[in-house]
């Protein structure tokens, strides 16, 4: 679809409007935001098109999109379907070898289970390998009661940065102010890091890296907005 709109607006219930027309959903249904700082970036998403509508470009609209027609509707099935990272966490499986890696994952790692487990009361089974290794139970069941807990505007942002990164908890130590999405970005991609200072990357896989990034701090920056 073109842009055929002149004038973007937000009305006074956050509905986000073309002409004085509501946005609506995917579903039909009128884009209504009750965070006034998201309104206004989506609004501006929306101003800032000026041939066909790319979605790639409008990340705010699509995670609000993504709430109204697909979270909302039953937020305790989409929480507990990001829960279920919590049962092989990215931070929980180390490299035996070599030194370098070993160090960079404690480095980066480290910190983000160390708060977790003082955040929640829970004690991590960590692995060498990637052999998966089933968790107590009471950790599967408090870090499912923290994500569960939150929002259906806080989980769309959430999501992108539980299933790009592979972490539950780097993401819920973003959304809990314990880590910054720079600090949480450098631990969820510090493999692909490694890997990419030994042998290099091609044009896929940069297209493919800054897609995921892209998406991962767009995540971020909804939760900034709704925060």
């Amino acid at each position: 679809m073109k842009r055929f709109w002149t004038d973007v607006a937000v009305d006074a219930a956050g509905v986000v409007t073309l002409d004085g027309r509501p946005v609506r959903t995917p579903g039909r249904v009128p884009l209504a935001l009750p965070f006034p700082a998201l309104a206004d970036a989506v609004a501006e998403e929306w101003r800032g098109v000026t041939g066909e509508i790319d979605p790639r470009a409008m990340p705010m609209t699509g995670l609000s999109n993504a709430v109204i027609d697909r979270i909302a509707p039953d937020t305790a099935a989409f929480a507990a379907s990001l829960a279920t990272f919590g049962e092989s966490d990215l931070l929980y499986y180390r490299a035996p070898e070599p030194d370098a890696l070993v160090a960079r994952q404690a480095l980066l790692w480290d910190p983000l289970l160390s708060w977790a487990r003082t955040r929640y009361d829970v004690h991590f089974e960590i692995v060498q390998g990637v052999m998966h290794r089933t968790q107590p139970a009471a950790t599967i069941a408090r870090l499912g009661d923290a994500i569960a807990a939150r929002t259906a505007w806080e989980l769309a942002g959430l999501s992108p940065i539980v299933t790009i990164g592979g972490s539950l908890i780097a993401a819920l130590a973003v959304v809990e102010g314990a880590a910054t999405a720079e600090e949480a970005w450098r631990a969820v991609e510090a493999d692909e890091d490694w890997q990419t200072e030994q042998w290099g990357r091609d044009e896929v896989s940069i297209a493919a890296l800054e897609s995921r990034r892209r998406d991962f701090f767009a995540g971020a920056r909804f939760l900034e907005l709704i925060g």
